[in-house]
């Protein structure tokens, strides 16, 4: 076998460090910096910069283009007269009017009544903590609630459970339990029900990742977003969830010349979903059930009788909330992989 001189040098000077106790140096360390995860935020609105009625006459505090990525904080659904430390006393003395917290509202640009708002939620991240609570006439049942409760949750970074006691463990999946557009009033409606332009829809399937349509029933859109929940039923039966503060970024997209839609709707990579209110279940569910066949009439091309079938085949109706009177809301979910 033939070596090359360049290679006995090599070999030489190699076994001559290390004869002498020597290593080479290794390499410097460079660290390479991760690449965002998702759209990276344009705009910035604080948790102070916001409002808890619903109407065409509050101001905007932002205005940006469609397309825009917003960065938003958000408060707990108290407006922070319960923290981490709060006693049950301090729950029983919380004022309701004060509910709600919402920040907003942001005005679209273009965005003309009859459009149709896509807010595609990209992040949605508890900040630290979150509290729950019941009590006695609240909720769905006047009777499930013999003695005030409150509880307080940790919730750290990245976390995907909290504790609920010593032994059970609550998945957190967060998301808005109030999003929407300005309702075309002037009236300052309060935040509690579910209405035509989105408002306290308690769905907790509108998680990071959803795109999810509203009507636009005012110039400009004026939407906003808060009662942030890290953790719900479908139901929302007590009426409260675990209450966090957020940080939220989202997408404003307005649609023109598309479907038209009188309620919200929205979608994930797994299913479409149509959302639909009214006073008692059983309306609701009518309702949705119709929304959905208007659905695959118009996006799927099928015949009415063919698509309420199909409703029946594959749509799940789920009950979002029951507590938000005088509306409930139910949602009907179609998966998106029986098309192909």
């Amino acid at each position: 076998m033939n070596y090359s001189r360049l290679q006995l040098i090599c070999w030489l000077v190699i076994g001559s460090v290390t004869l002498l106790g020597c290593s080479a140096p290794e390499p410097p360390t460079v660290e390479v910096p991760e690449e965002p995860s998702g759209p990276q935020a344009e705009y910035f609105l604080t948790k102070d910069q916001g409002h808890n009625r619903w109407s065409s006459t509050i101001p905007p505090v932002l205005t940006v283009p469609s397309g825009a990525v917003v960065e938003v904080e958000t408060k707990e659904a108290s407006d922070e007269q319960i923290s981490a430390t709060s006693t049950v006393e301090d729950f029983l003395k919380m004022d309701g009017s004060r509910v709600h917290p919402l920040t907003g509202p942001v005005y679209v640009e273009g965005a003309e009544v009859g459009d149709v708002l896509a807010v595609t939620l990209h992040e949605i991240e508890p900040l630290g903590w979150g509290w729950t609570g019941a009590r006695p006439g609240g909720g769905f049942l006047p009777d499930g609630a013999t003695e005030p409760l409150l509880k307080t949750f940790q919730i750290d970074e990245g976390a995907t459970t909290t504790r609920f006691s010593d032994n059970i463990s609550i998945p957190i999946k967060p998301f808005p339990g109030v999003m929407g557009v300005a309702p075309a009033t002037e009236e300052m409606l309060r935040t509690r029900p579910p209405r035509e332009n989105g408002g306290n829809m308690d769905d907790k399937h509108m998680t990071e990742g959803t795109v999810v349509y509203f009507p636009i029933l005012v110039e400009g859109a004026l939407f906003s977003i808060g009662d942030t929940h890290a953790a719900q039923g479908d139901g929302e039966v007590s009426g409260i969830a675990i209450e966090a503060p957020m940080r939220i970024v989202y997408q404003l997209d307005v649609i023109k010349g598309g479907r038209k839609i009188s309620e919200p709707q929205y979608e994930t990579d797994e299913f479409y979903a149509v959302t639909a209110f009214a006073p008692t279940i059983d309306e609701a569910a009518r309702k949705a059930t119709r929304f959905m066949i208007d659905y695959l009439v118009d996006e799927h091309h099928m015949e009415p009788t063919e698509a309420y079938s199909l409703c029946s085949l594959a749509g799940d109706l789920k009950i979002a909330e029951v507590v938000d009177l005088p509306n409930v809301l139910v949602s009907m979910h179609m998966p998106k992989s029986i098309f192909q």
